[in-house]
């Protein structure tokens, strides 16, 4: 059962993070559509896929599961009108080629697409986690945290929601700001590299803990 009305989200995008995210909110009983620049080739995933165009306008929700070396380019692909009071959810984080730099080191893919498309509220979300987490927190020994960063608190909300749909309770999801926090979690990225290494496993997760009276305190 879904903690919203069903939506209809478009993830722009056909790898393994909008596939796992397509599976995890259709199984909640939310609408997907899958978009991408060659739909005619992606016909074999198992789930409904059409053009980037078709896929937007479809969606109440769209979600940014793109390389993100290449998601401006690809919304603007796209049009700011078609994009316009649309809630994006940005997962992507732009890296090398070789994963040994960061393609935004001075800014964020969260911060620089809000920047380009004013009219869209964007989300910035679990990027800090690999899409084997993404759906199937419960299958850790607890879920850790995820974060969300974003100018609109409305949108953050929703957002949450979504999350909470995906196995994500609302102990684990933490606000830590606007759109300008989404560097920080993109720039865990080579943090998240380094304990995937310590452990040999990508699936895993990290959380926030605090003294028990600052818990109070926020609560």
């Amino acid at each position: 059962m879904t903690s919203v009305a069903p939506m209809r989200i478009g993830l722009l995008g056909t790898g393994n993070v909008a596939r796992a995210l397509a599976h995890g909110w259709r199984a909640a009983g939310h609408d997907v559509l899958l978009g991408s620049r060659r739909p005619e080739e992606r016909t074999a995933l198992g789930l409904p896929v059409a053009g980037l165009d078709e896929t937007a306008a479809h969606a109440e929700v769209l979600v940014n599961a793109t390389p993100g070396g290449v998601s401006v380019e690809l919304l603007r692909s796209i049009g700011a009108p078609a994009l316009a009071g649309t809630l994006l959810i940005d997962v992507g984080v732009g890296l090398s080629d070789d994963f040994s730099a960061l393609t935004h080191p001075n800014s964020s893919l969260g911060e620089l697409i809000q920047e380009a498309f004013p009219l869209t509220p964007v989300v910035k979300t679990l990027c800090t986690m690999d899409s084997t987490t993404m759906t199937t927190p419960g299958e850790l020994t607890e879920p850790g945290t995820v974060f969300l960063s974003g100018d609109d608190a409305e949108a953050k909300r929703t957002t949450g929601r979504l999350l909470t749909d995906l196995g994500w309770p609302e102990s684990s999801q933490l606000d830590i700001g606007g759109i300008s926090t989404a560097r920080g979690q993109e720039h865990f990225a080579f943090l998240f590299m380094g304990i995937a290494g310590g452990v040999g496993s990508h699936t895993f997760n990290i959380k926030v803990v605090t003294r028990p009276s600052a818990d109070a305190g926020h609560k």
